[in-house]
């Protein structure tokens, strides 16, 4: 079962900005956006159910250092991703 990637206007502007400052995580990036529309739930992107006021997302991650925050619509198998950046930022809630 494939995925469908939705990415809204402010997800696009934060990811252009977030790459412009991390490009050596560039291609990773991309892997991880295709790994999520294939399989959202290989183990390689450790997905997980956040808490506390963040509690309707999922997080993935580019790496040990950077995360994307997820929202799931599992009915419509969409995937809405929300923020992306370092562990501290994007849990900021």
């Amino acid at each position: 079962m494939s995925y469908r990637l939705v990415f809204t206007h402010g997800y696009t502007r934060r990811a252009a900005r977030f790459i412009r400052r991390h490009p050596e995580v560039l291609s990773h990036y991309g892997k991880v956006l295709r790994l999520l529309e294939q399989a959202p739930f290989h183990p390689a992107l450790r997905l997980h159910k956040l808490k506390g006021c963040l509690k309707d997302l999922y997080a993935v991650s580019i790496n040990i250092r950077y995360r994307v925050t997820l929202l799931l619509l599992m009915t419509e198998q969409e995937i809405i991703p929300v923020d992306i950046g370092s562990h501290d930022e994007v849990y900021r809630g």
